[in-house]
């Protein structure tokens, strides 16, 4: 290392993408810093948004029953008087074990923790404000993976006490008899789903046509059913106008003339690149609108020593994509020829109830692009392990070419989604045929066989296109 500089590293932020970058720069022997200027590290993957969401989400789950629901004709119901203490618990337990487990990462790979808010000087220089002082830390290269957060509009008068983010949202005092939430996206969805599960009444508002309007929309509107099932009222095609004070809690005011009375109200209108108070100007770094950092395909910002990864540059902004995104990043900045790129192939999970995973092309993509497919079905209710655990509604779809069978997209609703995408994820990234399930063996009974009678189906509507 050059005498220069305090560290090789500085990365900005203890999420998963300033984790796994600082371990891989260290782990190469580089000399590394993380400065957080939070209380503990994390970053709201850990600590209000990927890890408790779906940990609350299990919670949910179990004091519902309604995994069982398929089961012996049994009903579903919430277990009586259920308290936010007992909602939170589990919640509060696994991020306690997350936070130990990155402690003990960073402190394996030697890496210095500096807790802080801090702003750039000049391209190499950081100034940290703690407890008072200020100091000054130089480095060869910095990685800014300080997040995001979720975005508040003024117009919407978010109080933490009636009105909540995703973020104050798990500091709620009880549960609600009613919960409203403005935007049908991925944490609106999520959240909708969770407390559906308990028994409250929640009333989901969207100004599109559809929820999830980037998921395949088949099964968008396999979900659209799933959530009425479980009671919800939905409404799209709604814009929001403003939220007053009701003598239960709020009135939300839509532009359609519409009154949705709720004791509490979510807004979940998207996050915003946590960079404000990075003085970014300062080292020739414009931001967007919603405050993302551009960076090119090495994530490399303007300033050839400054690197970005994660939520702090918009989409995908996923926990998974972050990891490697920060990996590719400190793999360019100090030359190892380890890792190059971010695979092209993003599998994505919303973990709703029933869960959604999706890797691939969409039928509506395939359509706009005029991309001739086929495509393949298999329902869990007449697989042997979907009736053996109640899960009677998922289902696996294939696309595929139909010049040559290859596998062009997949798309899962129902148990295990998240785990069962990476079967597809694994043959759609070696370009192979959907003749891989057909020719492989499973295990018997799981829903993972579903991947080989999709296949079939598949094969017989070829037929059918064919004929």
């Amino acid at each position: 290392m050059s005498t220069t500089y305090d560290f090789d590293l500085i990365v900005i932020g203890s999420g998963p993408a300033g984790e796994k970058g600082a371990a891989q720069a260290a782990y190469f022997g580089k000399k590394t810093a993380i400065i957080e200027k939070a209380p503990r590290v994390g970053g709201a993957g850990v600590n209000t948004g990927t890890v408790p969401s779906k940990t609350l989400r299990e919670t949910a789950l179990y004091f519902s029953n309604l995994r069982q629901r398929g089961l012996y004709g049994i009903d579903y119901s919430i277990k009586k008087n259920i308290s936010i203490e007992d909602f939170m618990y589990r919640k509060t337990h696994v991020v306690n074990n997350e936070w130990d487990l990155i402690y003990r990462n960073i402190e394996r790979h030697n890496i210095e923790l500096i807790f802080g808010t801090s702003l750039f000087v000049d391209t190499h220089t950081v100034q940290v404000k703690r407890d008072g002082t200020l100091e000054q830390y130089t480095a060869e290269f910095f990685l800014i993976a300080s997040g995001s957060v979720p975005n508040r509009p003024n117009s919407f008068p978010i109080d933490d006490k009636i009105v909540y983010d995703s973020d104050s949202l798990l500091n709620m005092d009880r549960l609600p008899s009613h919960l409203a939430i403005i935007g049908a996206g991925v944490i609106g969805c999520e959240y909708a789903t969770i407390f559906s599960a308990l028994g409250i009444a929640v009333t989901l508002i969207d100004s599109k046509r559809t929820i999830l309007s980037f998921l395949d929309h088949e099964i968008a509107n396999q979900l659209h059913g799933h959530l009425q099932d479980l009671g919800m009222t939905i409404l799209v095609n709604e814009e929001y106008s403003d939220v007053e004070k009701g003598e239960n809690g709020a009135v939300i005011l839509l532009k359609s003339g519409k009154k949705i009375e709720a004791e509490k109200v979510l807004i979940a209108a998207g996050r915003h690149g946590n960079t404000h108070h990075l003085c970014l100007d300062k080292v020739g770094i414009a931001t967007t609108e919603r405050g993302h950092i551009p960076v090119d395909e090495h994530f490399q910002t303007r300033a050839p020593h400054i690197y970005a990864a994660g939520d702090v540059i918009g989409f995908p902004a996923l926990a998974s994509t972050s990891m490697e995104q920060a990996r590719v990043a400190v793999c360019h900045a100090f030359q190892f020829n380890y890792k190059k790129q971010v695979s092209p192939f993003i599998p994505l999970a919303v973990y709703t109830i029933p869960e959604i995973s999706f890797v691939g092309a969409t039928e509506e993509w395939l359509i706009e692009k005029k991309i001739p497919y086929c495509v393949g079905r298999a329902m869990f209710k007449t697989n042997a392990r979907g009736q053996i655990i109640g899960e009677l509604d998922g289902m696996i779809k294939l696309i595929f070419s139909p010049s040559d069978q290859t596998l062009l997209g997949v798309h899962i609703i129902g148990e295990g989604a998240a785990e069962l995408i990476h079967l597809g994820l694994f043959v759609l990234s070696e370009h192979c045929t959907i003749d891989y399930f057909i020719q492989s063996v499973f295990n018997f009974p799981t829903l993972s066989e579903a991947y080989k009678y999709a296949a079939y189906d598949g094969l017989q509507n070829l037929q059918k296109m064919k004929s």
